[in-house]
């Protein structure tokens, strides 16, 4: 009796009910407001690449990324805070 092979990919596979559905990396980065730096980024290393040649586009999602995580760090030290100050 021989088993099936590992690799037998005549198989169905599952229906996903939504197999458009958006990236999560994608969704992530577009709560963060910076999807439009994203998309330029990822087109210029789709036209030239190289990430070398597409610092200008790293460098300015780099900044709106540091620029909202530390805006999300101060929201959440504040909620920290009024937590703290409103009893239960």
């Amino acid at each position: 009796m021989t088993s099936p092979s590992p690799h037998d990919r005549s198989t169905k596979r599952l229906d996903h009910k939504d197999e458009d559905a958006e990236d999560p990396v994608e969704q992530m980065i577009s709560r963060t407001g910076c999807a439009g730096l994203h998309e330029e980024l990822q087109n210029c290393m789709a036209q030239h690449q190289d990430w070398r040649a597409c610092q200008n586009h790293v460098d300015a999602f780099k900044k709106c990324m540091i620029n909202h995580h530390k805006a999300r760090q101060e929201h959440l030290s504040k909620a920290r805070q009024m937590a703290k100050i409103t009893p239960s």
